[in-house]
């Protein structure tokens, strides 16, 4: 037990980790022009115009709530005058909202990725792990939070004494695996997750994430050419004269001289 102890609570972590780090690298390397998201709007937008927003935006909450609930100790907030019970009720009924948004958009993603046929016969193998592996983690992690939390009694599960303390030391290489023995069997199931989507991440096409468009705030203006016959540049040329092809002008400058 001491075995799959250290490995699963200290060294899978950090595998995940360096994998992570070194994908990212050689995506960046060797994979510019795949790092995208290989869209599929094309093929269909109505149930993509549902399903992403309410997908992205729920996991954006989502993301807030593990970082405040991970990174921030639980001294920290009684500091503040947050009590333990205001501080589950704060992170309980937001979390619970954004886990059913993310639930509902993935659940929509996903009927559509598999009921049209277009957007199926776009999908990469590595689409498909990617789906396996975002749903086990969005899965695992909703049943972690509606059993320990939502109906784990009126304080739930204090992950705070123990998974919270176990990831910040785990992060500065301060190891303690044993931390994690006790910790119900469904946030152990979404930890192990989270690091696995993690390591496969850079290899899916999850690395959008990390596309910011910054630039496109700062890039040129995008000239185009009028159609209309009848626009005429702005511009005078005063030292040169544009070459110009009229039909009437080939045909004067190929006329021979009377005077030849």
């Amino acid at each position: 037990m001491d075995y799959f102890t250290n490995f699963f609570w200290g060294a899978f972590p950090w595998l995940a980790i360096a994998a992570f780090f070194v994908g990212i690298f050689w995506r960046w390397r060797t994979d510019q022009f795949g790092w995208t998201t290989h869209s599929s709007q094309i093929y269909e937008s109505r149930l993509l115009r549902l399903s992403s927003p309410l997908f992205h935006w729920g996991m954006v909450f989502v993301i807030i709530g593990h970082l405040m609930g991970l990174a921030i100790p639980k001294d920290w907030t009684r500091a503040v005058g947050i009590s333990d019970p205001a501080y589950h009720l704060i992170a309980t009924i937001p979390g619970t909202i954004a886990a059913a948004a993310v639930v509902l958009g993935f659940a929509g993603l996903l009927y559509r990725r598999i009921v049209n046929k277009s957007v199926f016969l776009s999908t990469s193998r590595s689409d498909k792990v990617m789906y396996v592996f975002l749903g086990a983690a969005i899965l695992s992690g909703t049943i972690a939070t509606v059993s320990t939390q939502v109906f784990g009694g009126p304080h739930g599960y204090d992950y705070r004494e123990t998974i919270s303390p176990w990831l910040r030391d785990l992060l500065v290489f301060n190891l303690h695996p044993e931390t994690m023995a006790d910790v119900p069997w469904q946030f152990k199931v979404h930890v192990l997750a989270g690091f696995t989507i993690i390591a496969v991440w850079p290899y899916t096409r999850l690395v959008h994430a990390f596309s910011a468009p910054v630039g496109y705030v700062t890039r040129p203006y995008v000239v185009y050419r009028s159609r209309d016959q009848r626009a005429t540049d702005m511009r005078s040329h005063t030292a040169w004269e544009p070459v110009r092809n009229h039909r009437s002008q080939l045909d004067k400058s190929e006329t021979p001289s009377h005077g030849a």
